[in-house]
């Protein structure tokens, strides 16, 4: 990075300040990122004709938007008063929240167009963008399918391969998203083919949102039947074997048709079947819980086809399970309300059930085993109930973590583990658990394996890492598995790009408790460590979730154009160690999240990666709620804060959407009174530090189709933040990006993705007056 003389960074950052402050008063098209329709009929802000001393004085502090504050909404939490001032901004579709919208989008918008590389980042990106990515092929009815994006297309296509695996240059596209919309707001979400090829189920979501259209497709004539299936939302799709029809599961009708800027909480889902080319009324009712409204339910039918097998979800992590036995396997009877068998109830572990042979059931499961084993299980024995009847068949490995399973070529089971958040893959045998082959891999993380159904010969797997795109390779399974090796099957090559420019290393540091904590860093070799080099530090520690190794385009802007750092930290709450380090990073021990996140930051500064200055976190959705409750802990430690999708009002996140399925992770603040003052002691909402001198300039990055993390998140916090130290510190920028025709990330379109990373970078380097340098772009 080019470092500028301390004359020329002040004059810079006054030129940056005066071309933001006079886009701003000047109301240059405030709209950037498209806003709600409601919002154009809304008066434009007056544009004064002349600039007096008074807005000259006004061009050295921002000057943030007065929030109304309503005082009266006061709530009792177990004798402790709370007020949520902001509780109207929860009403997103309300005049008052659109014109909050507005008000906010004339501070961020100019702001960040005053970014004198906004271009250059813009060409960069797109140019990063410009190369093939694609899925593991997979096969169906004998046919190989395929996903391939060009480079700049907004979704990936569906091919077809004309003359089968071994000949990729003859690919037929069978299903292109891209010409659904204009700018790529539909996406394709979810999908499955029936038994014998024939028919695609598949599933359609419009502007980022998690509600799905599914359709039925013939895949002969490539022609949709005429029903259509809505209110879908976390489904699986199985056929039968008879190619019929499907199980999958929905939400009760709506007076108003679900799309994604709704709050309501989705409680009372179903699981039906559908029988093609009936309609969605028609459906028969499997099962469903009355009583229990936030259970979820997936059916998925055995691999035999004779088993139906109910996996019901109330949290966002264990589930119970249970079967039904068709009297004839190939021709199945459904009828409504079939009796359901139990296996494992209690929502005490997760169960992937991987194949069977007849009654002898194969599953993936962390029941009494935090890192993972496969049990073989007798359905037809009246003890599967108990566990002591189960037997271990691929047992808990000490340390690595078995993430993944799938049976192939009969009796083959592919094992996916994570040491350290790295992947390694097993090749084991069915009968006996046996180990057959370790197969090597380069150090980095597998990013799909295909090879989840017993007919296929063929083990796909694609690698990637922070320095290596996406890479598949192919093994085939009906050779000689001792002496086989994987050969390259496809390799994605970005234009330009020289992994060999860059280094990436894996260290081990102590957090607050000594626990060691892992952390990856990546920057370019032979770069001097002056501790001033821009540095973005990731983490999300949540969910079980892994953070591994993995190759992101944005991420060579702050590489190579800003010669900075990158950094990511596999904090506790993830599922890097398996169960018990999830677990030790959720509900009452949350903060070891936290307090690991904050140890990986201090670590940088102390071994002169950086400071504080230049010290950007920056973490999506639970990762949005690390970064924010850190900022409020730490505010000293760090220069600049990205959330992206901030989970952020702790103390009401059970209530809207999907939302109520975390209260495993979190706790729930209504109807525990430790788990009240646990949780508002780190809600990122309730804890913006007053009387300070310094807290990192902060974005905040929402989107109106979020039904996830529903937007009211990030409203709430960029008012409390620009009330509390607004004043306080005139000259930190604290903002929020409002994205429209989007979701929480899922289905996010090529163009939008660009668009959104071009605003993240034009608002670190305003913050932090970086200097971004196009010559030494790889």
């Amino acid at each position: 990075m080019v470092l500028l003389s301390n004359r020329n960074k002040i004059f810079s950052l006054r030129i940056k300040k005066i071309i933001f402050f006079l886009n701003l008063i000047l109301n240059r098209s405030f709209v950037s990122f498209g806003t709600p329709s409601k919002l154009s009929s809304l008066p434009k802000l007056s544009s004064p004709s002349i600039i007096n001393n008074k807005t000259l004085n006004a061009l050295k502090s921002f000057q943030y938007p007065h929030v109304h504050r309503d005082d009266t909404i006061v709530e009792d939490f177990f004798g402790t008063k709370i007020a949520d001032p902001f509780r109207w901004l929860e009403n997103t579709e309300s005049n008052e929240t659109l014109n909050f919208i507005r008000n906010q989008n004339a501070i961020t918008v100019p702001y960040l167009r005053s970014c004198s590389e906004r271009k250059k980042i813009r060409e960069r990106l797109r140019k990063l963008y410009r190369y093939e990515r694609f899925s593991c092929p997979f096969k169906y009815g004998g046919d190989y399918y395929i996903y391939i994006n060009s480079g700049l297309q907004n979704h990936h296509v569906l091919h077809r391969l004309r003359n089968g695996i071994d000949d990729l240059s003859q690919l037929d596209v069978f299903f292109d998203p891209n010409i659904l919309s204009r700018n790529g707001s539909i996406s394709l979400s979810m999908q499955s083919f029936s038994e014998d090829g024939k028919w695609w189920a598949y599933g359609l979501r419009k502007s980022g949102s998690d509600w799905n259209t599914l359709r039925i497709r013939s895949v002969e004539n490539r022609t949709d039947l005429d029903e259509k299936l809505i209110n879908i939302k976390f489904s699986a799709i199985s056929w039968t074997i008879d190619n019929r029809g499907f199980f999958y599961s929905r939400y009760p009708e709506s007076s108003k048709q679900y799309d994604g800027t709704e709050t309501t909480v989705n409680q009372f889902n179903k699981l039906f079947y559908h029988r093609i080319g009936t309609s969605q009324k028609d459906d028969i009712l499997i099962t469903h819980s009355p009583k229990e409204p936030s259970n979820r339910f997936y059916g998925i039918v055995s691999d035999c086809g004779q088993y139906l097998h109910v996996l019901i979800k109330r949290s966002s992590e264990n589930e119970e399970w249970y079967y039904h036995r068709f009297k004839d396997g190939k021709q199945p009877k459904i009828t409504p309300n079939m009796t359901l068998k139990p296996v494992a109830t209690g929502f005490d572990a997760s169960y992937d059930i991987l194949t069977n042979d007849g009654p002898i059931h194969y599953v993936l499961t962390n029941r009494n085993a935090p890192n993972n084993k496969i049990v073989r299980i007798n359905l037809t024995d009246n003890d599967s109930l108990q566990e002591s009847k189960w037997t271990d068949l691929v047992l808990e490995h000490p340390n690595d973590v078995l993430r993944s399973a799938s049976v192939a070529h009969n009796d083959i089971i592919v094992c996916h583990y994570v040491r350290d958040a790295i992947s390694r893959l097993e090749l084991r045998n069915l009968t006996n658990g046996e180990l057959i082959k370790e197969i090597d891999i380069p150090i980095g993380m597998i990013n799909q394996i295909s090879c989840d159904r017993r007919n296929n010969t063929d083990l796909f797997y694609s690698i990637t890492s922070f320095l290596m795109p996406i890479s598949a390779f192919r093994l085939r399974l009906n050779q000689n598995l001792t002496t086989a090796k994987p050969e390259l099957f496809k390799k994605s090559e970005p234009e330009g790009f020289d992994p060999e420019k860059f280094i990436t290393k894996q260290l081990f540091l102590s957090s607050k408790d000594g626990t060691k904590v892992p952390l990856f860093v990546v920057h370019r070799r032979n770069l001097t460590m002056d501790s001033n080099r821009p540095t973005v530090l990731y983490g999300y520690g949540g969910f079980n979730t892994v953070m591994h190794p993995h190759y992101v385009s944005t991420r060579m802007i702050l590489l190579d154009n800003l010669d900075g750092v990158y950094a990511m930290a596999a904090i506790r709450g993830g599922g890097e160690y398996g169960e018990k380090w999830h677990k030790d990073g959720k509900l009452l021990k949350k903060q070891n999240c936290f307090d690991d996140f904050i140890s990986a930051a201090e670590y940088l500064v102390r071994e002169n990666y950086t400071k504080p200055e230049r010290l950007i976190i920056e973490g999506g959705s639970n990762g949005g709620l690390l970064v924010m409750a850190v900022s409020n802990q730490k505010p000293k430690l760090f220069g600049c804060t990205i959330c992206r999708v901030g989970l952020l009002d702790m103390l009401r996140y059970h209530k809207f959407t999907i939302g109520h399925t975390w209260i495993s992770e979190y706790g729930d603040p209504d109807n525990s009174e430790e788990f009240f003052h646990y949780i508002h002691r780190y809600s990122p909402l309730h804890n913006v530090p007053k009387n300070i001198t310094k807290y990192p300039a902060t974005l905040l990055l929402t989107a109106d189709h979020d039904d996830r993390v529903v937007p009211l998140h990030s409203y709430k916090m960029i008012a409390q933040l620009q009330q509390t130290l607004g004043e306080q510190l005139p000259q930190t920028p604290l903002m929020i990006r409002i994205d429209t025709d989007s979701g929480h990330g899922g289905g996010k379109p090529t163009e939008k993705i660009i668009e959104e990373n071009v605003d993240v970078y034009s608002f670190i380097i305003n913050s932090l007056n970086l200097v971004y340098d196009e010559k030494i772009s790889a």
